[in-house]
């Protein structure tokens, strides 16, 4: 399990959470509104324009919007690291935004209070510190009777570039040093930085006040009480329990929280003479932690942590060993749409920040006294340099009791000394092992760093072979993908090639088919040619007889139809004689019928009717006869 919470801790981003606080009075006096909107838990929306729908989006680990309460942010954001500072981590939690944006109210709370019987978890207005050292008692004292604790305090103000300690006395004015912690990388000792022993939330309180009141505030057009100084709260947690061993240990967790001055921008402030230093002083640091932010996240061979004090006492927090998490506080007025968005996008950046958190070494009892005799022969030192230099004058009770610790200190020395030579002895012992071990590694380092070149030079060619390996595997791919192309194309021309043999074929025996025509044909015109002429021939003397059977053969029609004329007339008459002797004989018959009754009367009458229709037919046939005979006369 510890291998597996060694490999979650390898390489961990920063958390970024951020806050925004509601609409204050000015903001509502000049008629701004919001440009901040809250769509999750953990995305945020602004306008990039106020009177426009062009907006961008955030998202963070957790987003808090203006009704959120202390105790929410709190529980988010530094309750899971207590749990963390316990088990020896070093944990930072630093507030970032622009100035008036609730950085000091989330970190140290509204007003102080006192009150008996208010637990960190039901106090509406503490901030995180008081929440933080809260939680910390409460739980070193469900563990009390299983192990010894200690809680120390720090309280640092970094001041226009200046370190000064919140916690001495008030008309201590002196600057703090800052070195490079020697033992540890990336983090920094501060000469004569004032660590308290804290036991209850009122000492927390008290030493909350007392450090506010000394740090330095001004008022400008933006904040009635603008932090004009960043400020480091530590705590830091000793707990001594017992080693598998047997051996008492001592595990130590740090808790770091930084309240930093607000970003502002000078003409807006009003900022002005030693207040506009200030604010010069605050953005720069701010801008070189930026500027740190972004070669983090870049990945850039320098980081400047050098160029600010700020970074350098944040140097562990960002890249670091230590978990960190950032509260970004912005405000969603309209008027501060630039600090909003430049805050977040510095937010934004930071979340791709990677920490290494390690768990801090644990210190046996031998090496914390080693520690304490070596500050004693320092001290022992600076008194022997007092003595020589001024003299020392003491009481002569105070005298014996500080020779007396003197001797019980010197017997303690010489044990230690005794310890320390066997140590020595032991130590030789390990350093010639070591030595070998080094030599050892020294040139397995070589032997690495030759076999390093060479796989450097073997993954060079292997590289360059490989990109050839691609080049001509693609080559190879292209071949034969032209290769099937070309298949394909020679199958389809194949194909048309042989439908063109078989249509020449067809061609050539229609061509030929054609001549034998065309042949046929001048035979045939030729024929045609001759048979014309002796049809010419034989039509001229065929129509020439023709004319002349004609002319004979009307001559000869005219004299018959003449003829036919005339015996048409001869029989004409003598069918009309016929007919008139019919005629009478008909009506001697009628005059007989007449006689013989009455009774035959109306068949007589209707034979009389036919007898007139009869001969009224007959009439009219025999004048149609002798208008075609006289036709036919007239014609011929």
């Amino acid at each position: 399990m510890g291998k597996e919470k060694a490999l979650e801790d390898r390489g961990q981003n920063i958390q970024v959470f951020v806050r925004c606080r509601p609409l204050n009075q000015a903001e509502k006096n000049v008629k701004a509104f919001s440009i901040v909107d809250i769509t999750s838990h953990r995305e945020m929306v602004v306008k990039e324009k106020p009177h426009t729908n062009l907006t961008k989006s955030y998202q963070f680990d957790r987003v808090f919007g203006p009704k959120s309460q202390q105790l929410d942010v709190y529980r988010a954001v530094v309750e899971p690291l207590i749990e963390q500072v316990m088990m020896g981590y070093n944990c930072t939690v630093f507030a970032y935004g622009q100035t008036g944006t609730g950085k000091t109210f989330t970190m140290e709370g509204g007003e102080m209070r006192n009150e008996a019987g208010i637990s960190w978890d039901s106090d509406p207005t503490s901030g995180i510190i008081p929440r933080a050292l809260a939680q910390i008692f409460d739980t070193l004292r469900e563990q009390s009777d299983s192990l010894e604790y200690s809680v120390r305090v720090s309280f640092l103000e970094l001041y226009n570039e200046e370190i000064f300690d919140l916690l001495s006395a008030n008309d201590d004015t002196s600057r703090l040093r800052l070195y490079e912690d020697a033992t540890r990388k990336g983090s920094v000792i501060i000469q004569g930085l004032e660590e308290v022993q804290v036991h209850s939330k009122s000492e927390v309180y008290n030493i909350l006040e007392k450090g506010s009141d000394k740090r330095k505030t001004a008022e400008t057009f933006m904040n009635a009480q603008s932090s004009r100084s960043h400020t480091v709260f530590t705590v830091t947690v000793h707990i001594k329990e017992a080693s598998m061993m047997g051996e008492e240990v001592l595990r130590i967790g740090k808790l770091n929280l930084v309240d930093l001055a607000g970003s502002e921008n000078v003409g807006r402030s009003g900022a002005k003479d030693a207040r506009a230093r200030e604010a010069g002083n605050i953005n720069q640091s701010l801008l070189t932690l930026g500027r740190v932010i972004s070669c983090l996240v870049e990945r850039a061979p320098h980081i400047p942590y050098r160029e600010s004090k700020l970074t350098r006492l944040l140097q562990d927090s960002l890249g670091g060993r230590t978990k960190t998490s950032i509260i970004a506080t912005v405000s969603p007025a309209t008027i501060n749409l630039e600090e909003t968005l430049s805050t977040l996008d510095y937010a934004y950046r930071a979340r791709n920040i990677t920490n290494r958190p390690e768990v801090n070494q644990m210190l046996s009892k031998r090496e914390v006294l080693k520690g304490y005799s070596d500050e004693m022969d320092r001290l022992r030192r600076e008194l022997l340099t007092c003595r020589d230099k001024n003299g020392v004058y003491l009481a002569k009770e105070n005298y014996h009791e500080m020779l007396e610790k003197i001797e019980q200190q010197q017997k303690d020395i010489t044990d230690k000394a005794q310890e320390m030579g066997a140590l020595k002895e032991e130590m030789d012992k390990k350093e010639k092992l070591f030595e070998e071990v080094e030599r050892c590694m020294i040139e397995k380092s070589r032997e690495i760093q030759k076999t390093t070149e060479k796989l450097g030079v073997q993954e060079a060619k292997l590289v360059k072979v490989r990109d050839d390996l691609k080049k001509t595997a693609r080559e190879k791919e292209e071949q034969q993908h032209l290769v099937s192309k070309h298949m394909q194309t020679e199958g389809k021309l194949g194909q048309q090639a042989r439908k063109l043999v078989i249509v020449n074929d067809e061609f050539e025996q229609d061509l030929e088919r054609l001549h034998n025509k065309l042949s046929k044909v001048k035979d045939i015109e030729g024929d045609n040619k001759d048979t014309k002429s002796d049809f010419t021939s034989s039509l001229e003397v065929m129509v020439g007889q023709m004319c002349e059977k004609v002319d004979k053969w009307g001559e000869e029609h005219e004299a018959s139809c003449n003829q036919l004329g005339g015996n048409l007339k001869d029989q004409l008459a003598e069918r009309r004689g016929q007919l008139e002797s019919l005629a009478g004989k008909v009506v001697e018959l009628i005059e007989w019928q007449k006689a013989v009754g009455m009774e035959h009367q109306q068949e007589v009458e209707m034979t009389g009717t036919d007898a007139a229709k009869v001969m009224t037919k007959v009439d009219e046939m025999v004048e149609s006869r002798a208008e075609m005979g006289v036709k036919a006369g007239e014609k011929y």
